[in-house]
């Protein structure tokens, strides 16, 4: 099945989208209950509190029952990567990922909420925290949540907190330099096509390439490279681009990262015939130069890594579908409007932010968080019989 792309539509300024309205003004949306979570085990490890000073000190080696205290699944997995989504506004209407008639359904928090959060999970464990949306770089008061990120230091480990974003780069070139002043280590761009005729048609705004190729190389110089470029591949859509991105990691010196079409989009018209696979992809790309595979970075990294025979350019492929990856899965992740989901696929959210705005203690939230995540699903179940989408889009969950 391909898919046509439309024609490039002039909407709106891409840099003036409406802000949400305050909490007080939007209008009652129905509720979703939430099945009780079974009663875990009680924790007998001594509580925390420090860890939640406004500067998180990691917790000495030879601290008793040390490695208890980490936040684990049922399955034993260490949970170390915490995905934020801060604004579940977007100024693209990429065509593969939203209707292009709806825009934000759900709330942002202010941001003392979001760094209340975060303080808890970096005291659980987490060493990851990577910001998103909807597009994060609209998100009003973004520096000063990365500031106060950057202030925290993870529980368990001695090196610093790893903080990144995923933006589709829009408006990366204006900021990338204050991002950088403001603690941020990391940044990966979403871009699904190289040629500019083809990138202004799938994210519905002319001249659209530039402005994000502009903002990559601002990334780079600013010091946040080697920015990572992620294009999710749809089998007649994009996928005359791959040779075009090997060139593009080679000539602009980033991490192209391939990744396969999920049943993720907001319009539901997912396939499995859409699928560009990993082996596909892989002997395509090895037609331009020899591949050389490269060793993984950490145990639960989603992307398989390779260079080229000369050691110019790196490309990374994320497999979710033909190749699952979900047994070393250490992610967790907190929607814009503050629930907590478990997985990409989840069936139900966990109001994480009702619990904290009904007086919850760090401690309370704490016992909350562990029996939640207790519950973390043990993979997902694209192509397989009876299979469910999840219960939010992906622009709704955070990328």
């Amino acid at each position: 099945m391909a898919l046509t792309l439309p024609p490039i539509v002039q909407r709106e300024d891409p840099e003036e989208v409406p802000e949400i309205p305050d909490s007080g003004s939007l209008p009652e949306l129905p509720m979703v209950v939430t099945p009780p979570v079974p009663t875990a085990q009680p924790m007998t490890a001594p509580r925390l509190r420090r860890a939640l000073s406004p500067e998180t000190f990691g917790l000495p080696e030879n601290f008793p029952g040390r490695e208890d205290l980490r936040l684990r699944d049922g399955h034993g997995r260490a949970l170390t990567d915490l995905r934020l989504s801060v604004t579940d506004r977007c100024n693209y209407r990429c065509v593969y990922c939203r209707t292009g008639s709806e825009g934000a359904q759900f709330t942002e928090l202010p941001i003392a909420h979001y760094l209340r959060m975060l303080r808890i999970f970096v005291s659980l464990g987490v060493e990851k925290v990577r910001l998103t949306g909807g597009e994060p770089l609209l998100r009003h008061g973004l520096l000063d949540l990365i500031q106060e990120i950057a202030r925290l230091r993870p529980a368990f480990s001695s090196a610093p907190l790893d903080i990144a974003i995923t933006s589709n780069g829009h408006l990366l070139a204006a900021m990338a330099k204050d991002l950088k002043r403001a603690g941020l280590n990391r940044i990966t761009v979403s871009m699904d096509a190289v040629d500019a005729e083809t990138f202004s048609r799938i994210t519905r705004i002319p001249n659209s390439f530039e402005r994000v190729r502009d903002g990559i190389r601002a990334a780079q110089d600013a010091g946040l490279g080697p920015v990572k470029v992620n294009c999710v591949l749809l089998r007649g859509f994009n996928d005359s681009q791959i040779e075009a991105f090997a060139e593009f990691s080679r000539r602009e010196q980033v991490i192209v990262r391939f990744i396969e079409f999920m049943p993720l989009e907001e319009g539901r018209s997912w396939s499995p015939q859409m699928v560009v696979p990993m082996r596909e992809i892989l002997n395509r790309l090895s037609a331009v130069r020899p591949l050389v595979a490269m060793p993984a970075n950490h145990a639960s990294e989603t992307a398989r890594r390779f260079t080229f025979d000369d050691g110019v350019g790196e490309i990374g492929i994320i497999a979710p579908v033909s190749e699952a990856f979900c047994g070393q899965c250490s992610r967790v992740r907190i929607t814009s409007d503050g629930k907590l989901r478990t997985c990409l696929f989840s069936q139900q959210d966990h109001d994480l932010i009702g619990l904290m705005l009904r007086g919850a203690t760090d401690d309370e939230m704490i016992s909350w968080i562990r029996r939640v995540v207790q519950r973390k699903e043990a993979r997902h179940h694209i192509g397989e019989p009876g299979f469910l989408k999840p219960s939010r889009s992906m622009v709704h969950i955070g990328g």
